[in-house]
């Protein structure tokens, strides 16, 4: 009786190593997406009032967890009857993301002229800011769909083949950890401004340390955000090309005289640029029709 219940102990202390080491890995291949997702969602829950910034968050974060609610036991169902879907899935979400990160270099280059909206000088009535703020709020939350299927589609490329079991504890560790993660690191970097105006008025000196600190806060947070957007974008492609390269056998042998971080930045670079010239393609076709 007691050897059974060691030997018990032995496989659970077996099972939790192996989960250890598949989470990490788990972790590794989602960081790159993970950032795209901190950089979005940071840019989401900024432009409200400071006293709106955290329960605009909170609905999110909120959010957030339902989708990962409703995707998680879809993708468990998909890896334990249909594990060749998770591969399908996992490379069209490839060419999403890498459209994604071509987009944004297309639109940085050669941007689009966006219409400039009229600029009312009567401030807004209490139902129109919840109305804006419940607007962004789902238009968020739709967006975190998109890049929770991905996070759990990549998370579960990494532990296909291996017992369902373990399959849904490390896929979980990996959502929570997104969840907490991300929209934990977005509240910080949206209150960063905030804080750094408390500092400023803490002390009265002109040059104190509290103070330049302060100002350094303020300053840094639109140059945080456009930082993660650009990190973001770098992620997109690199996440997009390690899917194709370690998916599709042909690109899995290509220019193996460079490292491979490089060589998954450069197919993914490619192959959004041919899916953004495609898509526009089929943009201007359906424009004219």
């Amino acid at each position: 009786m007691a050897s059974g219940f060691f030997a018990l102990l032995d496989d659970i202390a077996a099972m939790m190593d192996d989960v250890a080491v598949m989470s990490k890995i788990a972790a590794k291949k989602t960081a790159g997406i993970l950032g795209d997702d901190l950089a979005v969602n940071a840019e989401k829950a900024s432009g409200f009032m400071s006293s709106r910034e955290l329960p605009v968050l909170w609905a999110i974060a909120k959010g957030s967890f339902l989708n990962k609610v409703i995707i998680l036991p879809i993708a468990f169902l998909l890896s334990a009857f249909l594990p060749l879907a998770v591969i399908i899935i996992l490379v069209l979400g490839g060419l999403y993301l890498a459209y994604e990160g071509a987009e944004k270099i297309y639109e940085f280059f050669f941007p689009h002229a966006h219409l400039k909206p009229e600029i009312s000088l009567e401030p807004l009535t209490e139902e129109q800011i919840l109305a804006f703020e419940k607007e962004k709020i789902k238009s968020a939350i739709v967006t975190d769909f998109i890049l929770s299927v991905e996070i759990v589609i990549i998370a579960l490329g990494t532990v296909i083949g291996k017992p369902i079991s373990s399959q849904i504890v490390v896929v979980s560790i990996i959502a929570i950890i997104a969840t907490v993660g991300v929209y934990g690191i977005v509240a910080l970097i949206v209150r960063m401004d905030e804080v750094g105006l408390k500092l400023m008025q803490v002390s009265s000196k002109e040059n104190s340390f509290t103070k330049t600190i302060g100002n350094l806060m303020v300053q840094a947070l639109p140059k945080v955000i456009k930082s993660l957007s650009v990190i973001g974008t770098i992620a997109l492609l690199l996440v997009a090309g390690g899917i194709f390269v370690h998916n599709i056998d042909f690109l899995h042998h290509i220019l193996p005289q460079i490292p491979s971080i490089i060589t998954e930045f450069i197919i993914g670079l490619v192959i959004g640029f041919l899916v953004l010239g495609i898509v526009n393609v089929f943009k201007k076709i359906f424009s004219k029709k």
